[in-house]
């Protein structure tokens, strides 16, 4: 149960739509309490934060790397269980933990270049989210990218293979790039790309380096402080390879953009 679902239901409680004990019995089997037991469902092996939807608007992600598949297809079986409209998300999964999750969870999204997997409906449109990759080589962070965005609610955009050694090929679709309301900019080797589409456009940008490269790209180090030392002001820039950060921030940046509800803090 996340922030805007909470509303919703004190919403129709005052408008008389719905009653208390209906909110009473929805908060209870919420995160701060009941099946949820102060915010953490413990299954073992792992003790699932189910108060995080509701601290943060986004729920927990589960990491699949270093985990069993059946471990992964419980956490997401076990994220499913909790109150709320958002799905179950997986990222970084195993060809193994892919093929486990597809046969275990036939009802599941699952992209094996992004190697994510998704239980349960995606969120209504919010916002937009354009992914930029400078080569196919970076397509799998790209599209970590573009399917965390996607889950986290955001209408996603996704254009390929723009990179600065052919410049040509990112100035055709220049119009593309003011017309949303996020930038995700993926790029390899020098990671020049995000400093020329930031000195192109005034949308907020941000970087994402990967492990792409020659020997001297040092496994993504290079193109990280190409971004850093950007002279394009405004370009955020988030780990190696890290798709999923990128993703979880272009999309809280995307739905307050679009108008979405947030928590005030006071």
């Amino acid at each position: 149960m996340d922030v805007d679902e909470v509303r919703t239901l004190l919403e129709r409680v005052a408008s008389g739509a719905g009653t208390v004990e209906d909110a009473l019995r929805a908060l209870r089997d919420g995160p701060l309490s009941g099946a949820g037991r102060g915010g953490v469902r413990d299954l073992g092996f792992a003790r699932l934060d189910t108060h995080r939807a509701l601290r943060t608007g986004d729920p927990e992600v589960v990491y699949a790397a270093g985990k069993t598949p059946q471990q992964t297809v419980a956490l997401l079986l076990a994220l499913r269980e909790q109150p709320g409209s958002r799905p179950a998300l997986a990222t970084r999964l195993s060809d193994e933990t892919l093929a486990a999750v597809e046969a275990a969870l036939p009802d599941a999204r699952v992209d094996a270049v992004a190697r994510c997997a998704a239980l349960g409906e995606r969120p209504t449109h919010r916002g937009t989210v354009t992914v930029l990759s400078a080569g196919t080589s970076d397509e799998p962070v790209a599209a970590e990218a573009a399917f965390v965005a996607a889950e986290y609610g955001c209408a996603v955009r996704r254009i390929r293979d723009v990179g600065v050694a052919g410049l040509h090929r990112l100035l055709a679709v220049l119009g593309e790039l003011h017309d949303t309301d996020c930038l995700i900019v993926v790029a390899g080797m020098e990671g020049a790309l995000p400093s020329v589409v930031g000195g192109l456009v005034g949308v907020p940008l941000i970087a994402v380096p990967t492990s792409v490269g020659y020997g001297s790209s040092l496994g993504g180090l290079t193109a990280m402080m190409g971004m850093l030392n950007s002279c394009a002001p405004g370009i955020t820039v988030c780990n190696i390879d890290n798709g999923f950060g990128a993703a979880v921030a272009a999309a809280r940046i995307a739905r307050r953009a679009a108008g979405a509800p947030h928590q005030e803090v006071t």
